[in-house]
């Protein structure tokens, strides 16, 4: 059976600062201490965090969505990838960012933990600068 995620943070930027700085390579690393490729296009493919995640783009809603397929390097060969939505909403001089991790396998690592670690820690304080 699949798992699913829900998290919601705040950040000190627009939703087009944080949505443009998700989808930029150099933008993607500097805000999350992690080595990042990335791509603005639908159907380009990414790799972040030292390539532990990999995926590619299926939509984007200029400025209020990311929709990818994502994968960490412990998922199984077999084990389909798991899906991933970010939104982004401008929100009393701030971005309201909403995440919702989709069909990750069972026996996965904790990844709620790791969005907060590794993505909205480093992006509260990379952004707070």
């Amino acid at each position: 059976m699949a798992n699913s995620i829900t998290l919601k943070a705040q950040f000190t930027v627009c939703a087009h600062t944080l949505y443009s700085a998700w989808l930029n390579s150099e933008e993607h690393a500097k805000m999350t201490g992690g080595e990042a490729e990335v791509s603005d296009q639908i159907g380009g493919e990414f790799s972040v965090w030292d390539g532990y995640i990999t995926g590619k783009n299926i939509f984007l809603g200029q400025d209020s969505e990311i929709v990818q397929t994502w994968r960490s390097t412990e998922f199984s060969e077999s084990d389909p990838d798991s899906e991933l939505a970010v939104r982004f909403k401008d929100v009393d001089g701030c971005c309201e960012l909403s995440l919702l991790h989709t069909n990750i396998p069972d026996g996965q690592p904790d990844y709620k933990k790791g969005w907060e670690e590794h993505y909205f820690t480093p992006m509260k304080e990379y952004f707070s600068e």
